[in-house]
């Protein structure tokens, strides 16, 4: 079984995960033709759907604890049987407390990476996370206000994200923001205006969180294939296409959240063809 612990340098991860989702392939790549899955199939689940893992990654990093993402959240008992809501039970599995996070830093936010931040009672907001401040960017932070986008791009962030400005417990980043001397965020817009990964260096080493350039593996060879959740299509081909390539040319190890667990990997290339090797 893939360990789900690695080291980048100096640099922790551990895979966490809030439990996965799944979906029809004419709902999630509705401009991708059933047939042209022919030869992808073991991206597939055995119904032909496609399933995504919900990581949230724990990093240690110059004496910081950090968690990136915080899944989905709580689910509601009305929800579908897909398994979700398993993120705290995944810290108790591995050994973690929610007292122990220095830092939230959230690629984007949707709903699906924001769900964790907050808990309420009597509409009273408190964070998930109580020592830690919650990092992400500001171009996401106004998208998730704009009415264009709210209601069906940003459905929870007035639960799960506007709480944390009045709690005071709110960061916005802009560009390439220093998170410590090894970790640093990557614009990589497209999915959301403001959507971030973070590059890692340390000790010469060199990884990256990657947080919805991909969703599933079929991606790394066809670069052009968008989802339903890319707000902007055209800027996500573009941002996936230089960063796969910047990926292969520098043969960084990746965590990637929404492939399959844990998530961790390098791009190659043989005989011409890009593909995903899981570490």
């Amino acid at each position: 079984m893939p360990s789900a612990k690695i080291n980048i340098g100096n640099v922790e991860i551990t895979s966490l995960s809030d439990g996965a989702l799944e979906f029809d392939l004419c709902n999630f790549f509705p401009e991708i033709p059933s047939e042209s899955w022919s030869g992808y199939e073991q991206y597939l689940t055995p119904e032909h759907h496609v399933r995504f893992n919900l990581a949230c990654f724990l990093v240690r990093s110059e004496g910081r604890t950090i968690l990136v993402d915080t899944g989905l959240g709580a689910k509601p008992a009305d929800a579908p049987e897909t398994p979700w809501g398993e993120l705290l039970n995944s810290f108790r599995d591995n050994g973690v407390r929610p007292d122990e996070i220095d830092m939230v830093v959230m690629t984007h936010l949707h709903r699906d990476h924001v769900g964790w931040n907050l808990q309420s009672q009597d509409g009273k907001y408190t964070p998930t996370f109580p020592r830690a401040r919650y990092y992400f960017s500001a171009k996401d932070w106004e998208a998730s206000h704009d009415p264009q986008f709210q209601a069906e791009r940003f459905t929870n962030a007035p639960e799960c994200v506007w709480p944390l400005e009045e709690l005071g417990l709110m960061e916005l980043m802009d560009g390439e923001y220093t998170l410590t001397s090894e970790l640093t965020t990557l614009p990589t817009p497209g999915h959301t205006p403001g959507h971030m990964s973070i590059m890692i260096s340390s000790q010469g080493q060199r990884g990256l969180i990657l947080g919805d350039v991909l969703h599933n593996v079929v991606q790394v060879h066809e670069i052009d294939w968008v989802s339903r959740a890319d707000m902007d299509p055209e800027q996500t081909r573009a941002t996936r296409r230089s960063l796969v390539e910047r990926l292969e040319r520098e043969g960084t190890t990746v965590a990637a959240i929404h492939l399959p667990a844990p998530g961790f990997g390098k791009i190659l290339i043989s005989e011409g063809r890009r593909y995903w090797q899981a570490l």
